[in-house]
């Protein structure tokens, strides 16, 4: 395997911010003396020919002691580090000018505390590259160890061919923070240009996977190898600094790489918006089957081997709780409500536990966070959040005829669902038991106050006392409106926006077809044949 990054740590330098010493020692010891920058440059060159070098490498980075760069800054604001990276670039120029290729020379002096004094690190190789003062960011990498908090770990510029992450101790160009896989792995990202998404490999590729999820956007990363406590895993993310969508085929080479389709700036594909998620996910391996929903009012005892599976439900219509209607605190401000938080368990079930595996909240200037053992983080819709593997959450934005009154819709993993009887007319609201258990806010520990008093139910905040009624028909849901400031929206099976429901009583209803769903207060609710 090449070396893509050269690593080496110079020692025994009086003067750190000496160009001369670093780059050369003086006299012709050639086998006593210990090698300096340019023997390094010399004996590792980008490209040759036998044993001839005919390209050498024009990028290094120097690491000097953070104290010498702090010292350099406050006494001269820098002119000795910018003088160290001029010396050596004229250095570089002056002995290695016919291998440079037309490459331009670019030197750049930061500070580390894990030198000595005395020491020098320096850092090229085919990984290694150093934007040009005017070049822009064409890509920006980050990542992630539960899908909610991300840590940026490097840009990719036009030019710029390879970048190699990894962690402390490797030989990575850049070090990602959070890095769980030790010093051996490393992911190298292959910059073909800005007309093609970049391609991701492991390296060595029988230490890590990668699998990329085109709905999420973003790539898993997990260790190959047996880890006590189960194998660890990163989410890495490529996302254009423009804003423009990446289009990336999935597939694998060798097993273990990614390799995107090319995004063509003329190609109409490439502005399209991306497409709705559908409501239902892909239940994970290993999940249980679920079982036949029947009213335990009517259920039968079992006797022992049988399962609820064996008795079939007196009807067959259902209603599923399948998102919650993330509201705009903002309207309420009355109410001293400052905060709604949303907290879920691995089973990425809503949770009142004191660790949840994530939190989502929203604020009183109705802004959104995800919260992990990470931090905090702003976040914006549409997202998917994986917390935990084989699950995921899911945020839609909010339809503008929605806009006014919610923030974004927050899919759940695993619906909640209940069934009815065809024939009757039912209630739901605050006051009607009928349907309450898929009323999972209806609690004060997911609102705050300003006081850090818990307030009321949230179901306060949204939802009347008697919203609606409906009845199961052949021909779907009929629905009534029974308080007149209460909003009602109507959604297709796609959890598209349809209609604003307004006047609808027993004696005109609105007709909701099957499979479609219905928002009212903080539920959005699917009415299944």
């Amino acid at each position: 395997m090449p070396i893509y990054v050269q690593h080496e740590v110079l020692g025994r330098i009086p003067d750190v911010f000496n160009g001369e010493a670093i780059w050369q020692a003086p006299g012709l010891a050639l086998f006593s003396r210990r090698p300096l920058l340019r023997d390094l440059l010399e004996r590792s060159p980008r490209e040759h020919k036998g044993r001839a070098a005919t390209r050498c490498f024009s990028h290094v980075t120097l690491m000097l002691p953070q104290e010498d760069v702090d010292d350099d800054y406050h006494l001269t604001r820098g002119a000795r580090a910018r003088d160290l990276a001029q010396t050596l670039t004229a250095l570089h120029q002056k002995d290695f000018g016919d291998l440079l290729g037309g490459d331009q020379v670019r030197y750049d002096v930061v500070g580390t505390e894990a030198l000595a004094p005395g020491e020098i690190e320096v850092k090229f190789g085919h990984a290694v590259y150093l934007p040009a003062a005017d070049e822009k960011i064409l890509f920006n990498v980050s990542v992630s160890r539960d899908s909610a908090i991300w840590h940026p770990v490097c840009p990719i510029y036009p030019n710029q061919r390879l970048a190699l992450i990894g962690g402390e101790g490797g030989a990575a160009s850049v070090i990602a923070s959070g890095w769980p896989f030790g010093p051996e792995g490393a992911i190298l990202i292959i910059n073909d240009g800005p007309d093609a998404a970049p391609v991701v490999q492991m390296r060595p590729k029988d230490a890590l996977e990668c699998r990329f999820d085109p709905r999420s956007g973003y790539h898993t990363i997990k260790s190959l190898r047996e880890v006590p406590g189960g194998s660890p895993r990163l989410l890495l993310k490529i996302e254009r600094a423009s804003g423009a969508p990446m289009r990336t085929q999935a597939g694998a080479s060798e097993g273990i790489s990614i390799n995107p389709a090319p995004v063509r700036a003329a190609a109409p594909a490439a502005h399209a918006g991306p497409a709705r998620p559908a409501v239902w996910q892909s239940r994970a391996d290993g999940a249980p089957l679920e079982l036949t929903a029947v009213p335990v009012s009517h259920k039968p005892a079992n006797k022992p081997g049988e399962s609820d599976a064996t008795y079939a439900p007196l009807s067959q219509q259902r209603v599923n709780l399948v998102a919650l209607a993330l509201p705009r605190l903002s309207r309420y401000r009355d109410t001293g409500a400052q905060t709604m938080e949303l907290p879920f368990d691995r089973a990425l079930a809503l949770s009142a536990d004191a660790a949840p595996v994530i939190s989502f909240v929203v604020d009183a200037a109705d802004e959104l966070y995800a919260c992990t053992a990470e931090g905090r983080q702003r976040i914006a819709a549409p997202s998917t959040f994986t917390p935990v593997d084989g699950r995921a959450i899911r945020l839609l934005p909010a339809a503008p005829e929605m806009a006014d009154r919610y923030r974004a819709l927050l899919c759940l993993a695993q619906p909640v669902g209940a069934a009815v009887a065809g024939g009757a007319r039912f209630t739901f609201g605050r006051n009607s038991p009928m349907l309450s258990a898929l009323r999972l806010l209806d609690s004060p520990r997911f609102i705050k106050r300003a006081d850090g008093v818990n307030a009321a139910s949230a179901d306060r905040i949204g939802l009347s006392r008697n919203a609606f009624s409906f009845e199961a028909t052949p021909d779907g849901y009929k629905i009534g409106r029974l308080t007149a400031t209460q909003a009602l929206y109507h959604l297709d099976e796609k959890m598209a926006f349809v209609a604003s429901i307004g006047d609808a009583g027993s004696d005109a209803p609105y007709l909701l077809p099957t499979g479609h769903h219905l928002v009212a207060g903080h539920y959005v609710l699917r009415f299944d044949a």
